[in-house]
């Protein structure tokens, strides 16, 4: 059995790319800003895993942890120490169990690594003061990055006896009755997201090597499989001072650096495109890059136009925590919304939906006829048997029309799901059913929304008429333990997101009545950019 893993490509590119820049991190001056960007080459990555690897079989050897017990790391995966803590654990010969910054409840983290039964924690050193009475066996993960560690010995590269055996473990980006579910994740699924990475970084420039940059943490699927295309080819990978870096920072990537791919999220790729309207050098940089690649929700169809106008290269991407990119439009296609297609090697099926009158879904799409995306159980990035339905098929609840014969285009959810800005996914259900329960004597009615925004926000109508402020108050006092275990994303924390308005304001569906969210979103526009703009 031959099976690709992130180590074995890593080996693989160590060799053939050894001295070529792997990644360009940023040094930064005492303001904060970037005074100039640090070189990692392929052998040097491959040199530090090592020396991690080193280390950690040899720390958690001492803590009674045998090999194949899963670790559990909680880090901001945006840095290049945290991305040589998760390389080296799988190394040593470990599970990695990854976990972002944006869930910060200890007791939370606790519990999701019971559900893995994960033996130890490797944690962002700055939380060391929440990890006081932790269970497991814990550790910092701290940069030993040229430590002389060659007397301890580096553990064999563990092969797996079966492509079902367990690799990583990552989370859903959202919540799911309080809790994230674990995706957890074989080496025939890793095989195949190495294959389907390996298509979407091909070269774009024959002769010199592609430049691209981090879109996201390492702890996520997203940044996961980018790297891994990005291994196969020799490209470099920029790590940006944050995820949402601005234009003067993506100027100075290609000045510097010569990105010539940008990957962003549309949220944030809206930046540059304002900014390439004011300034003809921004505009000139943009439509020079080979590539830019966006995923997780649509572009604003006045930022599409503009981009293609303007000759810039865009390629949409339809992915999940659960298969990794899916579906992917033509690069440059030249035309807003463009169609997307499946990824070689897949099989897919697009099922029509059960009808469900006057959901948001067909209540936008009435005369269209909606189908389900189905990774079907015979695909090879098939996730976990755990996360598929009774046919033994994933069902992603993506709805989408097929335009043309094998293209298609993607039209939301079947569900009360919704995106927020960096393409994490928010419950709004769940949230919804918690107000209802803890606040039932205040709210005849509400409902949550806030697609593409940093956090979701509540709608009310009020059982009686109570002062705003102190209705306020109160529900977030009585909501405030159920949000405490959500992500950051997920949270309703402050009382400028609670919106209380007159019963029956809300717009309704002409039946059943039921709260319409696109509408409410639509309506209220102003007001949740006007609020969303003073939390920023």
């Amino acid at each position: 059995m031959s099976l690709n893993t992130h180590l074995t490509v890593l080996a693989s590119s160590a060799s053939r790319y050894s001295s070529s820049p792997a990644f360009r991190t940023p040094v930064l001056d005492s303001d904060g800003q970037v005074r100039e960007w640090s070189t990692i080459t392929y052998s040097q990555f491959q040199s530090d895993v090592e020396v991690y690897a080193r280390y950690w079989a040899h720390t958690l050897k001492a803590d009674g942890i045998p090999q194949r017990s899963v670790v559990a790391i909680w880090v901001g995966g945006m840095v290049y120490n945290d991305w040589c803590h998760i390389y080296g654990i799988a190394r040593a010969g470990y599970i990695p169990q990854l976990f972002s910054l944006r869930l910060p409840n200890p007791d939370l983290i606790y519990e999701i690594m019971q559900k893995a039964n994960a033996q130890a924690l490797l944690y962002e050193p700055s939380y060391d003061s929440m990890l006081t009475s932790s269970p497991f066996s814990i550790h910092a993960t701290i940069d030993i990055r040229g430590r002389d560690l060659g007397s301890l010995p580096l553990p064999p590269l563990f092969k797996p006896s079966s492509p079902s055996d367990i690799v990583m473990i990552f989370h859903t980006s959202g919540s799911t009755s309080g809790c994230p579910k674990l995706v957890p994740c074989n080496y025939q699924w890793l095989d195949t997201m190495i294959s389907k990475a390996r298509e979407i970084s091909k070269p774009l420039s024959p002769g010199r090597q592609d430049v691209t940059n981090c879109i996201g943490s390492m702890c996520h699927i997203g940044q996961t499989f980018m790297l891994l295309g990005s291994l196969q080819h020799g490209a470099c990978t920029i790590q940006p001072t944050r995820m949402d870096f601005g234009t003067e920072e993506l100027v100075n990537m290609v000045i510097c650096c010569r990105l010539n791919r940008l990957q962003q999220w549309p949220a944030f790729l809206a930046t540059h495109m304002r900014h390439s309207r004011q300034n003809p050098k921004i505009l000139a940089l943009l439509s020079g890059l080979d590539e830019i690649f966006y995923s997780g929700q649509a572009m604003p169809r006045d930022d599409e136009e503009w981009a293609y106008k303007h000759n810039m290269q865009l390629r949409s991407c339809f992915g999940s925590t659960e298969c990794g990119a899916m579906l992917l439009s033509i690069i440059g296609g030249g035309v807003p919304n463009p169609t997307l297609r499946p990824m070689p090697g897949t099989k897919y099926g697009f099922f029509p939906i059960e009808s469900k009158p006057e959901t948001d879904a067909e209540y936008e799409n009435a005369n269209a006829r909606l189908l389900e995306l189905v990774i079907l159980a015979d695909s090879p990035d098939c996730p976990d048997i755990s996360l598929r339905k009774a046919d033994g098929h994933f069902h992603t609840g993506d709805l989408f029309l097929e335009v043309a014969p094998g293209e298609y285009a993607p039209r939301g959810r079947d569900d009360d799901w919704i995106k927020s800005y960096n393409s994490l996914r928010c419950d709004t259900k769940a949230i919804e059913d918690n107000v209802r329960m803890t606040c039932g004597d205040l709210v005849a009615n509400c409902i949550v929304v806030g697609n593409c925004r940093p956090s979701p926000a509540l709608f009310i109508e009020p059982r009686a008429p109570m002062d705003a402020a102190k209705l306020k108050k109160e529900i977030l006092r009585k909501t405030r333990h159920f949000h405490s275990r959500r992500y950051l994303h997920e949270r309703i924390t402050a009382a400028e997101l609670i919106f209380v308005v007159p019963v029956n304001t809300l717009p309704r569906t002409a039946t059943k009545g039921n709260i319409r969210r696109k509408a409410v979103e639509d309506a209220f526009k102003e007001e949740l950019d006007r609020v969303y703009a003073t939390l920023a």
